[in-house]
């Protein structure tokens, strides 16, 4: 099969396990969404759920947050990880937004990834989970996915996301990189895999992973 058919087939079986999927930050509005993405690097969606609502709680708008203090908001946020760094994100981007775009999201990339801690990934979630236009924002989990199943050779996550773009039509990137996402979490996790079972692995998935899966087997079987 060649790998353009592999990708169709890969978008049927998904829509098959997903025909709906919910957005996984919970969110009221865009300036939440940006919030709630910037602080889900390196964090679980799950996690950062039980976090917005107390931070939101404090200020859920540009203007209020950018009244607070920079420690009062890395308290709240501090189990989502890097939270000195995040939490100085968030008030100076409010900021920015007040001075600079009359206290709303700009729904452009430039604007976008120009506002501390929104980088490429994060500007993408926006786009497309905010604004409805297409994009394809792809993490690492996205990126080890399409790996294992040939969709991409590329080193990193911008390759990556140039070859799932031009594999898949772009009026279905927004809802397949959700679906991407929620099948990896429940059948392809990054470890304790098992191939052989996998819906999608067993029928495209690299060798390698066969591989790595039998000799970590038989090793076990050793002991």
């Amino acid at each position: 099969m060649t790998k353009q058919e592999i990708a169709n087939d890969i978008a049927r079986i998904l829509e098959g396990f997903y025909e709906e999927v919910p957005i996984p930050l919970d969110h009221t509005d865009n300036y939440s969404l940006l919030v709630a993405v910037l602080l889900s690097a390196q964090c679980t969606d799950v996690r950062v759920n039980t976090v917005t609502p107390h931070l939101f709680a404090l200020a859920d708008n540009p203007y209020d947050m950018a009244k607070q203090n920079v420690e009062d908001i890395r308290q709240i946020i501090r189990p989502c990880g890097l939270s000195p760094r995040k939490s100085k994100a968030i008030k100076e981007l409010s900021n920015i937004l007040i001075n600079q775009h009359n206290g709303e999201v700009p729904a452009n990339y430039e604007d976008l990834e120009a506002l501390p801690g929104v980088g490429h990934k994060t500007a993408s979630v926006v786009m497309s989970q905010g604004f409805g236009e297409p994009a394809f924002p792809v993490d690492t989990h996205i990126h080890r996915l399409a790996q294992r199943w040939k969709l991409s050779t590329g080193k990193n996550v911008e390759k990556t996301e140039k070859d799932l773009k031009r594999l898949f039509p772009r009026e279905t990137w927004n809802k397949l990189h959700l679906q991407i996402i929620f099948f990896g979490r429940e059948y392809c996790p990054a470890r304790g895999h098992n191939p052989y079972e996998c819906p999608i692995c067993s029928k495209y998935g690299r060798k390698t992973l066969f591989d790595e899966f039998d000799k970590a087997k038989k090793k076990r079987e050793q002991k």
